[in-house]
This record gives structure tokens, C-alpha cells and sequence, in this order.
């Protein structure tokens, strides 16, 4: 008959300080007081779940009877009471789980053994698990026996959540923080389970098991066993993100080598089979998003030992990381970031998770269109007197009335030095949309097909260095109308933020201390706040719009009162029209029309 099977995370439980895994630092300590014998009357044991709190709680317990310790500060496992212990017929030690026995009446019970002597060895020893769980009451009948108990007797409480402890609790304790267990700890350990069960594992699979159990051995151990169970003894890479569900990083290598190429249709195709394969996209948002920190870790050696994965994976996300400059985490972090927040509230989730996609592709993606590149023509009228002559490759078209024909190359500095300054936005109409003239040029025809979605501050082209693109600091002069223009057409592009594009409509930027320090006057703290929380991205898009990085914004509320413009709902608009033209109301009443 064969062995009766038992899974690795009892079979393997530790039974000496030195089997416990990644927490040297504690049991060192722990061993310390043993051979010096300063042992306090109370412990608790506090961290995550599956990081050896009760193991060493237990190893402790057996540690302190032991008749013949070694030199170095194990239970000897030969005499009696190690025996007992290992037997579990030690008198000496006594559990009790708090989860399932919170009552007074419990508590009274455990005083009541208190007051019996240890029979063989010098302490009993009292181990309350998921001390946490314990009833008020429960709590304040402990105190007094926890504070004063004989002095053959020592409580150890364990726990998951040491805030749920009572004060007067944690001050009679001395208190031992289990820290998570790192991933290369839970590898070196799978692998020697590995070894004592024959079982053949690719280490990249013991590096997905580890990051899977996030932190607890336990977690791992149990893990490790249904993969073993299903690949019959040779777990494989595949066949452990197979069975945990787990989307290979592959997929999120593919995707930012596809992020530099600026290839969208491509990122939409992996997305999709992302998809077929059943993974949620709230899941694959995160899990990419994780990518790109680990990409931004990876790109310096001081960062670098963040990484938690083995040394050939960290060698691959250090090769990716070198092609990408800083900027971009931080943009494509952000992007992550905002689709994570509305993706709850997202009618369209695909479409959400697809277009930052769109934009993750445009944030390193050549923004200059080739010369042979017809031109586009704006939908708005130019001025008169400022038609623009088409390309010399190109047949110029003589229409009369032709629009003002785009440049191939234009540039933000070009386009906000082109528009004169424009007039703010009556309080009463919200700002307009972003004109079709603002709009990015399209690629030419022959380089493939792409889709252009309007993100501010695109990093620079792969083609750049990019420690040259990091050094390089602007400097051209600027005037005060590029600088409106630029104001106003950040107004026109963000309608999305009412509040701060009103204010934005009124509080007009001058002139302070010197050519490049601007003042913006707001009326009140809620339009300083709000002015504030956008201020960062609103200087950048200045910025990058006048090419000069020494553009600075003060900000502060005026002294005297500000006839600000109020902002109106939808509601209000309505009564206002209502009392400027009659004829509006009997519109209303004839189509039976109103606001829900």
C-alpha cells in the first residue's frame, strides 16, 4: 500500500528556526533571547498570512523545553519533551484558536490551565491564534492573567491584523513584525521541494508560482501542488500560466515593443486575443500597467534590485527598458492609471481599454508627416491675404475660395504664433470643442495605417537619443500672444474640466517679473485649489506649445472681488434662454419638450 499523501505546505511546514523561510533577522533574534534567557511573559506575532507566524510560535514553544539544545540554538528533537512535541502529546503546550473560541468563557477556560505547573520541563506555553478575533469582553478578561501570569507560563499571540488589537494588549506584548517573503526566498524553497519530490520544474514556472502567492509561503506551497498535480511531476512556464491563469509577460514585451513602432492596429489585434483567450481587461490594464513599473525599475542599476523575478527575466526587462526614455513611464503609467479609474463606470469598456491603447502607440510615435504628404485643409476661413502656395510636388488646386492649406510639419510654437489672440468664453456657453485645425497630420499613405487621438506632451521619437532628448532644454523667446493663443487652445481642448476652463476664460495670464513669469488672479481659494490640481499639466502643455521650459505660472487670489462668470447647469441655461426670447417657451410647450 502506498504512503499516505500529504500536501507540501503541511509536509513541509517548519519544524527548526532554520527552516523557516525569509525571516532570518527575527528567528535570530528569537534565538538570542532563548540562549541568553531573557524571555518575556507575552509575544505577539504579527504580519501576512502564510509567512510563519504559528511555525514560529511552535518551534519556539518546543525550542524552550528542550533539555539539550544545540550550539546553535535548535531543539535537540531527541529528548522527552521534543518528542512529546513532535508526537503532539506535549501537556506543555497548549492552542487555541481565537476565530472559533472568542468568548469570556473561553478566555476563563484558558486561565483556568494557567494555573496548572508544567509536569516535565520549565514552561507552558500558550499559543491564542487570530488573537484579533477575540470579543471585547474576551479581551478584558485576558488582561490581568496576560499581565501578571506565573512565571513557568508564556503566551504568544498571533495575528493578521494588529490594529484590531486592543491597546492594553499590544503594550503587555513585546511585538515580532513577519515580514512578506520575498520571490526569490519562495523559488530557492520550491526548488528544494522539487528536489525531495522528484519533480522536474522550469525555473521561470517557480518564478509565476512565487509572484502568484504574493508573499506567503503557504500560499506558494499550495500552488506548487496543484500545478504539480495537473503537469504530472514536469511542470513547464506554459503549463503553470495554463493552470493559474496567469497572462504571460510575453504579451506585455510584445505590446511595448509595438508601443515604440506606434503600430495601433497591431496593439488592438493583441488586445483581442488578450480577449479570446478569457482574460477580464480590467486585469490586463493592471497587469500591464505593473509591466511598465517594472520597465521603469529596470532602467537604472539602483532601482534595479526592486524587481522581484529571477535573474533571467530581470535581465529582459533591464534590455526593454534601455529603449525607452523616462518621460514615457511616467505618461504611459498615468494612461494606465486613468483607464483603471473609470473603467467601473465605463458604458464602453473595450472601447476604453482600446483607446489608450490608441494613446500609449501615439506617446513615442513620429508625429512629422512626409513632404510628399498632400496637404490637409482647415475647415475653418483664413484671413484674408494668407493663402499658402501647395506643395512643389503637389498640383496647386486654384479654387477661390479655398481654405488656408496646412503645412506638412507644423509645429505647437508655429500654430500658436499662426492664431491671434482669442477673446474668453461668455460664463453662460461652455467651451467648444478643440477646432478640426489643432488636429495631428496624418501619416503618409505608403507608411501604413494609424490612428491619431490627441495626447499632450508626446514623448520623443525613438529615433532620438534618449539622453539627448532629456538634456535638451528650450529656450525660445515667446511672445504674449503665442502664449494666449496656446491659452485659449487648451481651453478649447479640455471642455471635459468646466471648472477650471471658466476660470481659465476670465483669469488671463500677465506679464510678472520677467519675460517668462506669468500671473494668473483667480477670485476665490476653490478656484486657487482647483488651478493648483491641473497646474502641472496645464505648464507642460504651455510649455511644449512656445518651446520654452523657463515658462513659469504663479497663482493667487485677488484682494479685491472678482466679478467671476458663473457657471450654469444645464437647467439654468434654459431659464435664462426663457427670459431673453418668449417665443422660446411656447417651443417648448407646442413640442412638449422640457429636461428630464
Amino acid at each position: 500500500m502506498s504512503e499516505k499523501y500529504i500536501v507540501s505546505a503541511r509536509k513541509y511546514r517548519p519544524s527548526t528556526f532554520r527552516s523557516v523561510v525569509g525571516q532570518q533577522s527575527l528567528t535570530h533574534t528569537l534565538k538570542t533571547a532563548i540562549a541568553s534567557g531573557r524571555l518575556a511573559h507575552a509575544y505577539l506575532f504579527c504580519g501576512p498570512r502564510g509567512v510563519g507566524k504559528t511555525s514560529c510560535a511552535r518551534i519556539f514553544a518546543k525550542t524552550i523545553n528542550c533539555e539539550h539544545p544545540t550550539p546553535e540554538g535548535e531543539a535537540c528533537n531527541e529528548c522527552p519533551s521534543c518528542k512529546a512535541f513532535n508526537e503532539q502529546r506535549s501537556y506543555n503546550i497548549n492552542e487555541l484558536d481565537a476565530a472559533s473560541n472568542n468568548s469570556v468563557d473561553n478566555i476563563r477556560d484558558l486561565t483556568e490551565q494557567v494555573r496548572i505547573p508544567p509536569q516535565t520541563g520549565r514552561y507552558r506555553v500558550f499559543i491564542i491564534d487570530e488573537v484579533h478575533m477575540l470579543s471585547p469582553a474576551a479581551f478584558n478578561a485576558f488582561l490581568k492573567t496576560l499581565e501578571e501570569p506565573p512565571e513557568y507560563a508564556i503566551f504568544i499571540l498571533a495575528t493578521t491584523e494588529k490594529q484590531k488589537v486592543i491597546p492594553t494588549i499590544l503594550s503587555r506584548c513585546q511585538i515580532y513584525d513577519f515580514a512578506r517573503i520575498t520571490v526569490p526566498d519562495i523559488v530557492q524553497q520550491l526548488q528544494y521541494v522539487c528536489e525531495q519530490e522528484s519533480i522536474e520544474a522550469e525555473p521561470a514556472a517557480l518564478n509565476v508560482i512565487a509572484q502568484k502567492a504574493d508573499g506567503a509561503m503557504r500560499d506558494a506551497l499550495s500552488i506548487f501542488d496543484q500545478v504539480a498535480a495537473s503537469t504530472q511531476g514536469h511542470i513547464t512556464y506554459q503549463s503553470a500560466l495554463d493552470n493559474l491563469n496567469v497572462l504571460d509577460y510575453d504579451y506585455y514585451f510584445r505590446l511595448v515593443d509595438i508601443f515604440l513602432a506606434g503600430d495601433v492596429m497591431q496593439a488592438l489585434l493583441i488586445y483581442k486575443e488578450i480577449r479570446d483567450r478569457g482574460f477580464d481587461s480590467q486585469f490586463f490594464i493592471n497587469g500591464l500597467a505593473q509591466h511598465l513599473r517594472d520597465l521603469m525599475v529596470a532602467s537604472t542599476p539602483q532601482t534595479r534590485k526592486l524587481l522581484e523575478m529571477n535573474d533571467e527575466v530581470a535581465q529582459r526587462y533591464g534590455e526593454q527598458s534601455t529603449k525607452l526614455a523616462p518621460a514615457f513611464y511616467y505618461r504611459a503609467l498615468d494612461l494606465c492609471n486613468t483607464c483603471d479609474l473609470n473603467y467601473r463606470n465605463a458604458s464602453s469598456k473595450q472601447l476604453l481599454v482600446e483607446l489608450t491603447l490608441v494613446k500609449l502607440c501615439q506617446l513615442v510615435a513620429p508625429q512629422q508627416q512626409p513632404a510628399a504628404q498632400p496637404p490637409i485643409q482647415k475647415i475653418a476661413p483664413a484671413p484674408a491675404g494668407t493663402r499658402q502656395p501647395a506643395a512643389p510636388s503637389q498640383p496647386r488646386q486654384a479654387v477661390p475660395s479655398q481654405p488656408q492649406a496646412r503645412p506638412a510639419a507644423p509645429s505647437p510654437a508655429a500654430q500658436a504664433a499662426s492664431q491671434p489672440p482669442r477673446a474668453p468664453h461668455p460664463a453662460s456657453v461652455p467651451p467648444v470643442a478643440p477646432a478640426l485645425a489643432s488636429r495631428p497630420a496624418p501619416r503618409a499613405v505608403g507608411s501604413g495605417p494609424r490612428i491619431m487621438v490627441n495626447v499632450p506632451n508626446a514623448a520623443a521619437s525613438p529615433q532620438q537619443p534618449a539622453a539627448a532628448a532629456a538634456a535638451a532644454r528650450r529656450t525660445q523667446p515667446f511672445t504674449e500672444e503665442q502664449l494666449m493663443a496656446a491659452w485659449n487652445r487648451y481651453i478649447d481642448e479640455h471642455p471635459q474640466e468646466r471648472a477650471l476652463v471658466t476660470t481659465m476664460s476670465y483669469a488671463h495670464p500677465q506679464r510678472g517679473e520677467n519675460e517668462t513669469r506669468y500671473l494668473m488672479v483667480v477670485g476665490s481659494p476653490n478656484e486657487l485649489k482647483n488651478v493648483e490640481e491641473h497646474k502641472t499639466e496645464l505648464l507642460k502643455y504651455l510649455c511644449d506649445a512656445v518651446k520654452n521650459d523657463d515658462l513659469a505660472l504663479d497663482v493667487k487670489i485677488s484682494k479685491e472681488p472678482i466679478d467671476t462668470p458663473k457657471i450654469l447647469s444645464p437647467r439654468e441655461v434654459v431659464e435664462q434662454i426663457k427670459q431673453n426670447n418668449p417665443n422660446f417657451t411656447q417651443f417648448l410647450k407646442d413640442f412638449d419638450l422640457g429636461l428630464a
